[in-house]
């Protein structure tokens, strides 16, 4: 197996890179972790604070890391 194949993950069917997954994680789980455990607290402060982090989390993930995917049709020219 070529080193540049042995980089990658399968993830839920999908193949995605090992060092991106975990950098994504990490910006998702920070995020979401600091919205939470900063907001005030009554009621939903927390739980809102706590989902908008991991909104944004997934927005700077899905920024950054683009997908690695090639398509290749057959039977098309």
């Amino acid at each position: 197996m070529p080193a540049k194949d042995r980089a990658f993950l399968n993830v839920w069917d999908d193949t995605v890179s090992g060092r991106d997954l975990l950098i994504s994680l990490a910006i998702a789980t920070l995020l979401s972790l600091g919205g939470f455990l900063l907001a005030p607290w009554p009621a939903p402060g927390p739980l809102v604070l706590g989902i908008s982090g991991a909104i944004v989390g997934f927005l700077i993930s899905a920024l950054l890391f683009r997908p690695k995917r090639r398509l290749d049709i057959e039977g098309e020219a």
